[in-house]
């Protein structure tokens, strides 16, 4: 039963940072699933297996299940790490549904902050702005390589070109 009760805990860590990676994006409309933080919360769950197993071994009676535990949690690590290093996996969409939570924690950094120095005001200004305009940029691409197909040349990418986003 303690080793069920160890499954679900770590199973509901992983889950549990997967969420709270979430926590400082700037807005709810930057909210989108990414494939690359789920790769994230999966070797950080492994690595908290890890970690838990070893710091709690004499717990755990089962040697031969110990080691298996800790054999899949290394397994579970490399190849979430080399998912995430790698980015083998994502396409178009999951690249741009990762980079819209990362550019909303980029305004959100830049517009809290406590800045003084007008010229780290003014980079945290232009960054903000960047940021907004990638952020429509992005949300417009998925919409319309989800309504119409990725454009695979540029003539075709011409024909739906990319409308001028210009935040206020």
């Amino acid at each position: 039963m303690q080793y069920v009760k160890f499954t679900v805990m770590i199973i509901t860590s992983t889950l549990l940072m997967f969420l709270m990676m979430y926590l400082n994006t700037y807005a709810m409309q930057h909210l989108w699933f990414s494939e690359t933080r789920g790769y994230m919360a999966l070797y950080m769950g492994a690595g908290m297996a890890i970690a838990m197993l070893i710091f709690m071994w004499s717990m755990y009676k089962r040697k031969l299940l110990n080691i298996l535990i800790l054999a899949i949690s290394t397994l579970v690590f490399c190849v979430s790490l080399y998912l995430v290093r790698s980015q083998t996996t994502i396409a178009d969409d999951s690249w741009m549904k990762a980079m819209i939570p990362h550019h909303s924690i980029a305004i959100l950094t830049s517009s809290r902050a406590g800045i003084k120095d007008v010229r780290v005001r003014s980079l945290a200004a232009e960054i903000i702005k960047a940021q907004e305009r990638e952020i429509k940029e992005m949300t417009w691409l998925i919409n319309d390589i989800k309504k119409n197909g990725i454009a695979e040349s540029e003539q075709e990418a011409a024909l739906r070109p990319v409308p001028a986003f210009n935040p206020e």
